[in-house]
């Protein structure tokens, strides 16, 4: 299956590299350009791309607020892939919420970023990779999370609460098993069951979930990675 890809950044140089790599590849396609937030909204109306890498930062309208109301039409639209600076980016965390499923960092290696697409197009979302990782710790320490003790997480087992957690430190479902000693097939049942319990829509969700409910604490000293 071919996945349609829809470009929206405001410099033109990064829609042409990137424009260039995905026709190079066989099992991506262009579905369209957009070099403004509002531009992008209309596009994805119009092409009904399976993904839009969207940078953060453009005129008009900026990537969170089009992320946002793209993600607003529903479960089918455009899944989202932020296109961010990790260094001088403030609005990670905002781009979550607005229903972003992961990060593409700009200097990314091209390899890392056609596999990025595919993951998202597939239905995941980026918390494994170290990058993503990183960006997760950074923005959950900018908001204020939970004080003290962990809060009460309604309608969760104390097993699923476990697997939360674990999801909330970026471990993948073998990961969790390891940990937890159970199959992966038993971690991947824990992980729907908070899927339909939560209402998340990925693992981007569910990890914004144990970051709010103080089940993970945010680093204190910055990345380590």
């Amino acid at each position: 299956m071919t996945i349609r890809v829809l470009l929206a950044d405001d410099q033109p140089l990064i829609r042409a590299g990137l424009r260039v790599l995905i026709a190079d590849t066989p099992d991506l396609e262009i579905a369209g350009e957009a070099g403004t937030g509002a531009e992008a909204v209309r596009l994805v109306e119009e092409a009904n791309p399976d993904v839009v890498v969207m940078d953060v930062r453009m005129p008009d309208m900026d990537g969170i607020e089009a992320t946002r109301r793209i993600r607003r039409a529903g479960p089918d639209t455009a899944r989202v892939l932020m296109l961010t600076t990790f260094d001088d980016d403030d609005y990670v965390y905002g781009s979550l919420r607005a229903g972003a499923s992961g990060f593409l960092v700009k200097d990314m290696a091209l390899e890392e970023i056609l596999a990025a697409i595919r993951v998202v197009a597939g239905g995941d979302a980026l918390i494994a990779p170290g990058v993503t990782r990183r960006l997760i710790e950074e923005f959950a320490a900018r908001p204020q999370p939970a004080a003290g003790r962990p809060r009460h997480v309604e309608g969760v087992t104390e097993r699923e609460r476990e697997v939360l957690t674990l999801v909330g430190l970026g471990l993948s479902n073998q990961e969790i098993a390891g940990e937890l000693v159970i199959s992966v097939a038993t971690a991947k049942a824990h992980v729907a069951r908070l899927f339909a319990k939560l209402g998340a829509r990925d693992r981007v969700q569910l990890v914004i979930i144990a970051y709010e409910f103080g089940l993970v604490a945010p680093p204190t000293g910055g990345s380590t990675t």
